[in-house]
Order: C-alpha cells, then structure tokens, then sequence
C-alpha cells in the first residue's frame, strides 16, 4: 500500500524536462573560453585556454555531429536528434566560435603585443622580414606544395580531418587554353604552423609569422601564367568515432590499425574558411564535402587556432605564464621506506596534481627490482608520451616476472599509442589482453603479488585519472595504494575475470561496471530518498566529470523531491534540470572551472549519521555504466573520508571564485558573492587556488 501511494505521488509530476546534452557540451566549453577573459590569469595561460577551446570543439564535432548533419541532408524528424534540434546546436556554436576569435582579435594579441609577443601578419612585415620568409618559403615550403588544377581528369582531392587547405579562383586559361578556374592547395602536416622570426628581424621582440599567412603572401606564385582572383584557406572536420565490429573481427589490433587510416577520410561535418572567403567558393566546397550550410564556419583568423598552441609553447617571459607548481609527496608516504612496509600499516591517498604522481611510478619501481614480487597487472587507458612506466613493465618481464597489461585498444584518439605500447610489450614477453568485447576498459588499477614467507601478499593502486605523468600535473585526480585484502582481492578476481571472460565472483568492496556500479549507486540514492520521506536527515554530494544517465538523473530527482539534499560539482555536461517541479532548490549544480581539469570522481552519501563514499574511474554516464569496465572503491578510513570531504567536495562548494551554477535554462552564470552578517562582501575563495597553496613545496 505504501509503495502504490508512493507511486501515485511520482505520477502528479510531469515527465522529466531534461536538458540537451549537446548543448550542455557546447556551454561547458564557453566556461572554458571565460579563462581566455580571466585578468588573473598570465596572457599565454590565457591563450592556451583559447586553444582548448578550439581542440575541445573539434573533438565534440568528430564525435558528436555526424547525426545531427545525417539529420539536416535527410531532414529527418525523429523526437532527439532532428533539424531543430541540430539548428540550436550549431546556433550555440557558431556564437561560441565567433567569441573566440573576437577574444582573439581584440583582446589577446593586442594585450600580448604589448608584452613584445607579435604574430606579424604580411601586411605589418618589414621589408628585410618579408625577404627572410620569402627565403623559408622558398627553400621550406614551396617543395611540398603540389597545387591541383580540378579538371576531369583531376577531381576534387581527398583531404585529410582536420588538415590545412587553400582554394583558389584563378582567371585567365591553363597551359592547355582550358577554363578550369578552380585549384586546391594541400598543406602537409610535416610543416610548423607557426615560424619564429630571427631575433635580428625581431627588434629586442618575439616575433612569429603563421604558415597560412607565408602561404597566403605567396600563392600567385604557385600559378604563373594565370592571375590568383580569389582564394581562402579551408579546413574539414571529419566524423572521427572508429567503429569497429568486434565480433566480426579476428584481430582487433590489427582492424583498428586498419581504421585508423580511414579516420582520417569519414563522413564530413564541418567546414572552416576564412571570414572573407567568396560565397561561390564556399557553396563549392558546401558541395563537394556534402554539407549542410549550417555546418560552414566563416572564421576571423587562422582556421585551427588550436595550433596556436605553438605561441604559448614557444614564446618566453615568467610574467606570462604560470609560475611552475612542483607536486610534494604524498605527507601519507614516509621516505626511504618501503612502500610494502607502509601499506600494511594504512591506505595512503594521493591526491593529484597537488601531490606527486611521481609516487605511483615510484610504488611499480619498487614492484620491478623487488626479487620477491612475482606478478604486476596493470590496465592501460591513455598513457601519453613518458615511457618510464613502459620500460619498468619491461624491465619486470626481463627479470622473471609475470606482466600482464589490460590494453584498452578503443581509447578515443588514443588507439594509435596504445597499440603501439602492446606492441612494445609483447615484444618482451608480456601478457597483453584487450579487454571484454564490447565493452571499454577503463578501470585504473595496478596489482602487485609478493611472496611473503608462506603466503602471497597483494597490494593494489587505484585511481579516479589515467596512468599518464604529463596529465597528472594538470588534471585533479585521487588515487589510493593499498594492501585492503578485500581489495586488491577483488582486483585480482577482476584482472582474471578481463583477461579470461569467465564468471566475475561476487565482489567484497569494488563496485564495477557494467555489474553492479549502476545498480548501487540508484540504491544508494533510493535509500537517502527513503530516509528523507522517514523524516531523517540525508545528503549526497557527488564530484564527476558528466552526469547523463538517465535513470541515475530520475532517481536523483526523485530523491531531491523528497527532501535529500543534494549538491552536484559537475565539470561538464549536465542534464538534469534543476527546477523541476518539487525540487524547490534542493538540487544543486556547480562547475569549476579553472587553472585545472577537474577530474576526480567522488560520490559522497550521508543518511543520519552514517558516511558512505566512493572513488570512481566512472562519471555517471550510460556508457560509462554500461559499456565500459569501470571501478568504484569505498573509503573506509575515516580520516581518509574527511580528507577527501574535505579537499574534494566541501572546498569546491565553497568556491566563489573559479564556479558556475547551474541556471533553470540550461546556461551557466559565476556564482555571485554573498554578504556577510556584518553587509561586507565574503572574500575570494578559489578551491585550486587554496590547495596549490597548501601543498605547494
């Protein structure tokens, strides 16, 4: 009776408004273009941002955009991706680009210019800078171009994702009296974009020239004999998503390599041309890339600003960057000691990049040369370019021991470099394994078994980030060392379980998806809802990168409505509508955004008095629960607890500098500050800001 009144309550709300993920993406990236705006931050810090910006929004167009262009050449009606609905999104984006290259424009060079940081146009080039880059172009580039008339013999080139490309109008006849008016001019990758002019030319300054503005100056004399009457640059995104059968192939390694080289020719679903460029080259190339017009990006500037990463990289000056953080070691961590002696004293957290994730690859160093370590497991999701963790895995192979590393073949942008380290591995004598088919590894774990006397002791590492040195410095994650035997038990029940496929046993202390995470994680909310409706005090604060599974969204709804207090610190996409009805503000949604890439997933639950709380590699995402091998572990440790409570959650809904919340319309404002008891205005507080400071060495 009770549960069918409890029912009838549910059905007096209407159906669940969600919010577009797509949209949610595009606003997430507009918080990122804030920090390009941010005063307090160093001018190249603030075009790096810039070009996150531009790298993020390539990444959203390979993956996310093909539907909603298949949707605009069909005009397909269908209730989520629909011509309507592609409308709002390339809406959203047209206007973020246009901001971004207004920042650009108008804000960021001019500021840096008058640092004597210059990137010198054709028309700004003295005359002995002129000479100079006509030399580089002579002797660099002009080899490497191979400008190609379109005529019937000679159709429309390919042109590669994301490439650098010119069109050109030509007048006059071709060297065989023919009309064709119209060339592409490939630029290969080999090139830099960005040449740094020599200090003689430089005046005491740092001065730089783009490639397409070297090409631009000298492209008539790629024609002779005919007159250059227009021409723009052009870049083509691609649908860049691999998909691969794995139950029709017999290599995955092998297939993927394979569509690797196709990633690079999918489907098109952006065009980018100069701002300039002619309306009868622009519906050409709509033409020959099958394009949609809303799917042409005239933009203000280069085409790929995100190799204005180059600039930020290349020119110098301290007031201009970041002053350098160096990560301290963890204080959990004694030095000099083993870290098997320490773990069987305690779990020790590291929290990064405010901590040192040279202690992880310092705990598999150990592992390596350790005579009475017999086995290392690790799973590989994206490793970056430090081969130190590679080498050590071989280094363990060569001295006897058993490796066994669950290669994660599918990571996004990533498959390349993993091949390659299964490869390297193999080469050795390592196991290598490549997960479950159909489903995604990208679980952080890393297990170690010793020989202890008579017994095999297990000791475990796992963590919210990827086993990547460089990402470490710039992404907030959580990891913990461990010789919990329920644990790294589980670890070892579910390293056997990937590698071998047969039954997962029943877990003591991991949640893990596509098992048991999803399942869990709405029980846990069911039970604060439960308490809530009972009259007892209950609370959830969950930390994650996206929250857009669906069921997880409803019962998050449902238990806000019933009066669970509940406080989401959500990077990116969200959505959940925070004024649903019932909810009357109990649903709380705020990003941070700032010098760091939020990364780490906490998932906090208090009823009454009784603390649960979980790590977790997984956002909450369908994917993320049911396609993918993903990891929760509890922190069990209470002052372990309230370290993470503290650091991860509370300091974050402090935060009045670096957070956005969540508005009923989808969009995103600062938090604004408050007053105090006293009318004064509270004072600055950034959470990053406050933790840098805390661990700074």
């Amino acid at each position: 009776m009770h549960i069918n009144n409890e029912n009838h309550m549910r059905s007096t709300y209407p159906p669940l408004k969600l919010l577009n993920r797509d949209i949610s993406i595009l606003a997430f990236n507009e918080r990122v273009l804030s920090l390009a705006q941010n005063p307090d931050y160093p001018l190249l810090e603030r075009l790096r941002f810039l070009c996150i910006v531009s790298s993020n929004l390539d990444e959203f167009f390979e993956v996310r955009a093909a539907p909603h262009v298949d949707a605009m050449r069909e005009d397909e009606r269908k209730s989520d991706i629909n011509v309507q609905s592609y409308e709002a999104i390339s809406e959203a984006a047209h206007t973020l680009v246009d901001k971004q290259y207004q920042i650009f424009n108008t804000e960021l060079m001019p500021a840096l210019a008058k640092k004597g940081v210059y990137l010198v146009s054709h028309g700004d080039r003295t005359a002995e800078q002129r000479k100079w880059v006509a030399k580089y172009f002579e002797t660099e580039v002009r080899p490497l171009l191979v400008p190609v008339a379109l005529d019937p013999s000679h159709p429309f080139p390919q042109v590669a994702n994301k490439s650098l490309n010119f069109i050109v109008l030509l007048g006059g006849k071709d060297a065989f009296g023919r009309d064709n008016n119209i060339a592409i001019v490939k630029v290969p990758r080999v090139l830099p974009r960005l040449i740094k002019l020599p200090k003689i030319l430089s005046d005491k300054q740092q001065k730089f020239v783009s490639l397409s503005s070297v090409i631009r100056a000298h492209l008539a004399s790629l024609f002779t004999g005919r007159e250059v009457l227009n021409f723009s640059q052009f870049r083509v995104t691609r649908h860049s998503d691999l998909a691969v059968d794995e139950d029709d192939v017999k290599n995955l390694r092998t297939a993927l390599r394979q569509g690797l080289v196709q990633r690079n020719f999918g489907d098109a679903v952006r065009l980018e041309v100069s701002h300039g460029c002619d309306e009868k080259l622009a519906k050409f190339l709509l033409q020959q890339f099958d394009l949609p017009k809303q799917s042409l990006y005239r933009v203000n500037g280069l085409v790929n600003l995100a190799r204005l990463m180059q600039l930020a990289d290349l020119a110098e000056g301290n007031d201009l960057k970041f002053k350098p953080f160096e990560p301290k070691r963890s204080e959990q961590l004694v030095s000099g000691q083993s870290f098997f002696t320490q773990l069987k004293q305690r779990d020790i957290l590291i929290h990064q990049p405010y901590e040192s994730f040279e202690s992880v690859i310092d705990f598999l160093r150990e592992a390596v040369y350790d005579p009475d370590v017999l086995s290392i497991q690790q799973t590989i999701y994206r490793t970056g370019s430090d081969p130190r963790m590679l080498k050590l895995l071989q280094e363990a192979v060569r001295r006897g021991k058993e490796v066994m590393a669950v290669v994660e073949l599918k990571a996004r942008f990533d498959e390349e470099a993993n091949i390659n380290w299964a490869e390297d591995l193999e080469s050795v004598g390592a196991q290598v394994v490549y997960g479950v088919v159909g489903l995604k590894t990208h679980a952080k774990m890393l297990l170690v078994m010793r020989r202890e006397g008579a017994r095999l002791q297990h000791y475990g590492h796992v963590s919210t980030g990827n086993y990547n040195p460089r990402t470490a410095r710039l992404y907030t994650d959580v990891s913990m060392l461990t010789a919990d035997v329920q644990i790294t038990r589980d670890m070892e029940y579910l390293f056997r379980h990937i590698a071998s496929q047969i039954q997962l046993p029943r877990m003591q202390k991991l949640l893990v998806a596509p098992f048991n995470l999803h399942r869990q994680m709405l029980t846990k909310i069911r039970s604060a809802e439960l308490a809530a409706k009972a009259g007892k005090p209950a609370r959830i604060i969950l930390k994650m990168n996206a929250l857009t599974d669906v069921a997880l969204v409803q019962a998050l709804v449902n238990a806000g409505r019933a009066g669970v207090e509940i406080d989401l610190i959500l990077r990116g996409a969200c959505i959940l509508p925070v004024d649903a009805p019932g909810l009357d503000g109990r649903i709380r949604v705020r990003s941070i955004i700032g010098r760091l890439l939020e990364h780490s997933r906490v998932f906090y639950f208090k009823v009454d008095e009784v603390e649960h709380m979980w790590l977790s590699s997984a956002d909450w995402m369908n994917r993320n629960m049911m396609r993918r091998v993903e990891i929760a572990w509890p922190i069990v440790d209470a002052e372990n607890r309230a370290r993470v409570l503290l650091e991860c959650c509370q300091m974050y809904l402090d935060d009045n500098k670096d957070a956005w919340l969540l508005n009923a319309d989808g969009t995103y404002t600062l938090r604004p500050p408050v007053l105090t008891q006293s009318k004064a205005k509270e004072a600055e507080f950034s959470a990053q800001q406050q933790l840098l400071k805390k661990y700074e060495n």
